[in-house]
């Protein structure tokens, strides 16, 4: 017995010291993957500030030999040659259609996810199976029937064909019916006893409560109306309706000018993915939250 206990007690000390080195071998592997992701952007960044000549001779060098900024200044209307792109054109359609989108959703999808949570109405199974139904077709499978639409009822290449049929999502309905439904019941019971109705109940009572849902229902919609592409190329003609996502596509498959031009090209890419990034980066721990909770019941 004794000898077992000495070896038991030698083991140990191993076990303890190689801990550390697993725990440094973990570090430097997640380390080595993290700036393995970060490499592309970094890329893109050091490219937008070359020349097209060096861009094309060395795309994979991290840093420019002669800077430059005539890609943003091209972006921005500010190259004396004149040659400018029209990126604010771009940047102001998307932030109209994805402010006007982002808006939509949050209201329709959340009073459309209470409806499903808590009102009981004749077809509610049947419609929440529809629901579920939408969510797994794929987008590209409607979007022929799409155009057809907006050609009949006169919305193509409209403002309100590009923002109309995004108004409602049926993942943010989704979403927000789970969270509503881990609300507990007595809360809308005693504002019911108080004599509020079910507006009332629902814009006072429930949904300053599903804040953690109301934000990442709004990260979802933002990012998804700002990266929308095949609605916009179905419900879009004319050049004044392009959007950052329609205007980049059409500037990479070469409609703008001949030769390569990957500073212009990422310099364009790279300030599209700002807003989205920094939308995120602020509101990051509410929307784990908020996407987490839908998934826990009280």
């Amino acid at each position: 017995m004794r000898r077992r206990g000495t070896r038991g007690h030698a083991e140990r000390p191993v076990l303890a010291r190689s801990r550390p080195v697993w725990r440094v071998l973990g570090y430097a592997l997640v380390v080595g993957l993290a700036l393995l992701y970060l490499l592309p952007f970094v890329l893109q960044l050091a490219t937008s500030f070359k020349t097209d000549p060096e861009a094309a001779a060395d795309p994979l060098s991290v840093w420019p030999a002669t800077p430059t900024t005539a890609a943003y200044q091209r972006l921005f209307g500010l190259s004396e040659s004149g040659d400018s792109v029209p990126f604010l054109r771009w940047l102001g359609n998307s932030a109209v259609v994805t402010v006007l989108v982002t808006a939509g959703r949050v209201l329709f999808d959340s009073m459309a996810g209470y409806a499903l949570a808590r009102l009981r109405f004749p077809g509610r199974a049947l419609l929440f199976a529809g629901l579920l139904g939408i969510m797994a077709v794929p987008g590209v499978v409607l979007l022929i029937p799409k155009f057809l639409v907006l050609s009949t009822l006169g919305m193509f290449d409209t403002y309100s064909g590009m923002v109309v049929p995004l108004l409602v999502d049926a993942a943010g309905i989704f979403i927000m019916k789970q969270f509503f439904e881990s609300i507990p019941r007595e809360v809308e019971e005693v504002a019911r006893i108080d004599g509020a109705g079910t507006l009332r109940i629902f814009w006072s009572v429930v949904l300053p409560m599903a804040r953690p849902a109301l934000i990442t229902l709004t990260i979802l919609s933002f990012q998804g109306s700002w990266n929308e592409f095949t609605h916009f190329l179905v419900s879009t003609q004319s050049s004044q309706y392009e959007t950052l996502t329609t205007g980049l596509a059409r500037f990479v498959a070469g409609g703008l000018g001949q030769g390569t031009q990957f500073p212009l090209k990422l310099a364009a890419a790279g300030l599209s993915t700002i807003p989205v990034a920094v939308l995120f980066f602020c509101f990051q721990r509410q929307f784990v939250r908020g996407a987490n909770a839908g998934a826990v019941k009280d």
